[in-house]
């Protein structure tokens, strides 16, 4: 019988919480904001086994609803972030309505972190982090980070697409900082947890409380700022937190998918101060630097990786790190079952059944929609007329991205673009590609969102 784990074990917490966490995020790509706000984020994961995670909905509705859409994408995204192939035994408790206090004093839960409390994932260290051209930089940032906090690169500024090793280097520092004191106060907190615990905080009137626990500290690791764009209230608080803490010469670390000139809903004032230190990107890496991430994993997990097959699937598996380690869980998983080694024609299989042809390009109206996003500019100003500059500069990445993916001709783009005449697109095109060499952020910038219009396997 496996033995059931709860909760209260702190490495199998950080480890469940740490993959629960990723998954929750790549389920939102999959759902409507209030589809996702009505039936993932509610979810709660208990315990996990050798086996099986233990999901709990609040109430049969919500359970049914999971159940019937996305249990199997659930299982298929744990199985990737946790290594190993794990069901999910979803079960639900009714929601029962709050006894009234008999005193007017109400007891609420602090919705504040504990800094000391935080222990990184114990696979996320410098050791396992293979270094190679894509994020030489980010990696060297880091290390001197933790060698030295507050000292140098303050802040430290890491970005790039999802699933490319950014939340390991800021477990890797901490994780470095602790080690040489456990008692170090550092707070690791993701941009949409501190604003949750924020606007808990205002609405319990704990937010003197909540600002210590986020200044009271030596390091302050932010993950995912991008999520803080658009809410005004909480991004006044980063502001004064990280002035607070930048004052007393305290280490901040920020992670994001973009640099902070891209963070176009952000407070200027906030992306000035991201820009004073170093700021570094991690990048899609070269084919054989995701050859050595397959066989650092395979040592890692202990089992026997042949250079042929972790090229084979380093140069076929489409996607990001995290795509590519979860091609090698399943592969192992698939080789157990036969019985037999990880051999080329097994891979070669598996590349073909479960990785190739499932990338359907994006069509127009995504390109479009996915480029206002980036920019907050509407579509219909995209596809119109404006000669506004920041319109303009969006509507060029369009015309760029749309003849990258879809390869169609300038006449055919013109056309979608009101119908433009096709030296007007072709002048488009060329700007953004000649910029993207000038100009390393753009370059960046246009090759995540080129990438993040397609699914991740």
């Amino acid at each position: 019988m496996n033995d059931q784990y709860s909760l209260e074990d702190t490495d199998d917490h950080i480890r469940l919480q740490t993959a629960w966490n990723q998954v929750t995020k790549r389920i939102s790509a999959e759902f409507s904001g209030p589809s996702f706000e009505r039936f993932i984020r509610p979810l709660k994961a208990v315990s996990i086994s050798d086996d099986a995670v233990s999901v709990v909905a609040p109430g049969r509705f919500v359970h049914e609803w999971v159940s019937a859409r996305c249990l199997s994408m659930m299982e298929a995204y744990l199985s990737d972030e946790l290594g190993r192939v794990v069901r999910v035994d979803i079960t639900w408790e009714a929601r029962e309505k709050p006894e009234q206090p008999k005193s007017q004093e109400v007891l609420i839960t602090p919705a504040v972190p504990d800094p000391v409390a935080f222990r990184p994932y114990e696979k996320f260290s410098f050791d396992s982090f293979v270094v190679g051209q894509s994020n030489r930089l980010a990696h060297a940032g880091a290390k001197a980070v933790a060698s030295e906090p507050g000292r140098k690169f303050n802040p430290l500024f890491i970005y790039g697409q999802s699933g490319l090793g950014k939340t390991h280097l800021m477990h890797a520092i901490a994780k470095e900082v602790l080690a040489r004191n456990p008692k170090y106060p550092l707070v690791y907190v993701s941009a949409q947890q501190f604003a949750e615990e924020f606007v808990n905080a205002l609405q319990n009137n704990r937010v003197e409380q909540f600002r210590r626990a986020q200044r009271n500290v030596g390091m302050w690791l932010v993950d995912d700022i991008q999520f803080i764009a658009g809410k005004d209230k909480t991004q006044e608080e980063v502001f004064h937190t990280f002035n607070h803490l930048h004052s007393l010469g305290k280490q901040i670390v920020i992670c994001s998918d973009r640099p902070p000139r891209d963070l176009h809903l952000m407070d200027e004032r906030l992306r000035s101060r991201f820009e004073a230190g170093l700021v570094a990107d991690v990048q899609m890496p070269d084919t054989e630097t995701r050859c050595a991430i397959l066989q650092s994993k395979a040592q890692h997990d202990s089992v026997s990786l042949g250079y042929e097959v972790a090229m084979y699937l380093a140069e076929n598996v489409p996607g990001n790190i995290r795509v590519l380690e979860g091609a090698l869980t399943r592969l192992a998983v698939q080789a157990s079952l036969e019985e037999r080694g990880l051999e080329l024609d097994l891979a070669e299989t598996m590349v073909e059944q479960y990785y190739r042809g499932t990338l359907a390009k994006p069509d127009f109206r995504k390109i479009v929609e996915a480029v206002g996003k980036l920019y907050n500019i509407s579509p219909d100003e995209i596809r119109g007329t404006s000669r506004k500059a920041p319109i303009v500069h969006a509507r060029h990445v369009a015309v760029f991205v749309t003849r990258e993916i879809t390869g169609d001709s300038w006449k055919h783009i013109g056309s979608l673009f009101g119908d433009r005449d096709h030296t007007s697109m072709m002048h488009g095109y060329q700007k953004i590609h000649e910029m993207m060499h000038q100009d390393k952020d753009l370059r960046v910038t246009v090759k995540s969102l080129m990438r993040d219009l397609y699914p991740e396997g």
